[in-house]
């Protein structure tokens, strides 16, 4: 996981992920057939253990934007922790893939896709439910909030620090209407 997190799925060959596996080539074609399945099963193991806080902080609250705030200031600290490669690998694992590995690109594009729909979805319901103020854009909302992930997964890789960060979703939150009674554009 290091590896492809660290550097993206194609720079790292097969002798690197080997070495740092300790492991042997026959061992990992054995083990996963190829090293295109060994990252698919690295992002799955990625999203229920690294990447799984934005999901657990939107479940924490009580609203969409209680959530994505807590999310926001969690990835501030999840993307700069030492120790551990910044940013988030689903983010950007699919930098500097060519043609041979559009696969991998469409699997990350689609992870962060199905994450702002998820995020879409919560937001229509406090639409629904009236938390948020009907003329929402739901759509735009949940759009902005993955762009200023992907943003801050970058300036944690550009290195950012965890204050920097916290700066960024404080000032992403500003874009939320507060409750009922505003209206977003």
């Amino acid at each position: 996981m290091r590896e492809f997190w660290e550097r993206g799925f194609e720079p790292v060959s097969i002798a690197e992920l080997t070495a740092a596996m300790g492991i042997t080539p026959p061992s990992l074609y054995a083990a996963f057939g190829d090293k295109k399945t060994l990252f698919r099963e690295v992002v799955d193991s990625y999203q229920q253990t690294h990447g799984a806080f934005f999901g657990a902080a939107l479940d924490a609250e009580a609203s969409a934007r209680e959530g994505v705030a807590r999310a926001l200031h969690t990835a501030a600290v999840e993307y700069t922790r030492p120790h551990r490669p910044a940013g988030c690998l689903v983010i950007s694992a699919a930098v500097n893939c060519t043609a041979a590995s559009t696969d991998i690109v469409t699997l990350l594009r689609e992870q962060r896709a199905a994450n702002v729909a998820a995020l879409r979805g919560r937001i229509e319901a406090d639409v629904a439910a009236g938390v948020l103020p009907m003329g929402t854009d739901c759509a735009g909302l949940a759009a902005l909030v993955g762009a200023v992930l992907q943003g801050m997964s970058q300036q944690a890789r550009d290195g950012a620090s965890t204050a920097e960060l916290h700066a960024v979703a404080d000032a992403a939150m500003l874009a939320w209407p507060a409750d009922g009674t505003a209206t977003a554009t």
